[in-house]
């Protein structure tokens, strides 16, 4: 009867978990965000101010296009994965349900089984954040949709943060959230409030979770518009470089910048060009405990990295060197990928 219990349990949960007696086992857990830059369908979203992407706008925005942007996303994820796909891929600038069901079923993408949770949020181009997510090795059990107050009246709406709760192989949580603060398209110090308040209220949620969980679990992921440096991810949210200053000590209750050394010490590093510049907006930060090895879930700096093959850049000719190859320059269009590069994380998760 107990064994019979055990099988029923399996079947419906989904996932194997480990039972008295059995061996363990390591398995890789590779997460990635990725800025995927305006995926938008042909069709206008009421009340949403989606024009620039329609068949009649300037763009000619249509349907050739619209599948060649998908297959090119699809084409990403499955080249970071090396043909086997992240567990959990986090992107912004996502439209509506529609494209994400034609990334997900209608792509190169269909055969890796992947499901999604994605935002509604009331920002006026109608642009939000999705989780695509490998059910076998990741199971939602909460989400919620976090809304970002505006420090001012003027400032437009912007997108809500996702937070999503999933049972792993192991039946430990993990908490995943997504993120894509307020552009810096009025200025950088105009518009860096919204992006504070924007890292107030995801530091207010995450520390909820850490007083709470028993073995928190975190990885939030996105772009944040901001680089390490900044005053969000580095005064607000805390993200400190892993072994910084001579510590040797990973607490499991704090926050940690996976690429932020790496940000700090070399020059040409990021994963989006401006005017020459490489900046890193797009981040994967964790909870102290996925840093330490004797966890279940865990990963290294080392294992973290900006994705950019040959295929995702093309050249600078203004000022030299290369940057992302993007779907549009200016209004010209290009047939690429997007104006941003993604970024990766392997871990070892183990059952």
């Amino acid at each position: 009867m107990k064994q019979l219990l055990c099988v029923v349990f399996f079947l419906l949960s989904g996932f194997p978990f480990l039972q008295a007696g059995e061996q363990k086992d390591t398995i890789s857990f590779c997460v990635m965000t990725y800025n995927v830059e305006n995926l938008f369908d042909c069709r206008h979203d009421t009340l949403k101010n989606d024009y620039e992407f329609l068949p009649t706008s300037l763009r000619h925005w249509n349907r050739f296009k619209y599948y060649k942007k998908l297959n090119a996303v699809a084409r990403v994820i499955t080249a970071v994965g090396k043909w086997n796909p992240p567990a959990l891929v986090a992107l912004c600038e996502v439209e509506n349900d529609s494209v994400l069901i034609d990334l997900t079923r209608h792509s190169i993408l269909r055969s890796s089984g992947y499901r999604y949770l994605m935002t509604h949020s009331a920002d006026e181009r109608g642009i939000d954040v999705a989780l695509l997510y490998q059910r076998g090795l990741f199971k939602p059990i909460y989400r919620q949709d976090i809304s970002i107050p505006r420090p001012h009246p003027g400032n437009r709406p912007t997108r809500d943060i996702l937070h999503v709760s999933g049972l792993l192989l192991n039946g430990d949580t993990l908490d995943v959230f997504v993120c894509h603060f307020p552009s810096r398209s009025q200025g950088t110090k105009r518009s860096e409030p919204y992006r504070l308040s924007a890292a107030r209220r995801l530091k207010s949620v995450t520390d909820s979770l850490i007083r709470y969980r028993q073995h928190p679990q975190i990885i939030i992921m996105g772009d944040f518009n901001d680089c390490p440096t900044d005053k969000s991810i580095r005064k607000v949210l805390q993200a400190d470089i892993p072994f910084s200053s001579g510590n040797d000590t990973i607490h499991s209750c704090r926050l940690y910048h996976l690429l932020a050394r790496r940000f700090k010490t070399q020059k040409y590093f990021g994963s989006h060009k401006y005017q020459g510049e490489w900046g890193l907006l797009d981040h994967i930060i964790v909870s102290g405990s996925l840093l330490q090895t004797n966890s279940p879930l865990h990963t290294e700096e080392s294992k973290c990295d900006v994705f950019s093959p040959s295929f995702l850049l093309t050249e600078d000719h203004n000022y030299g060197g290369t940057q992302p190859f993007r779907t549009y320059y200016g209004m010209k269009y290009q047939g690429g990928y997007s104006d941003h590069l993604p970024v990766f994380a392997e871990f070892q998760l183990l059952y």
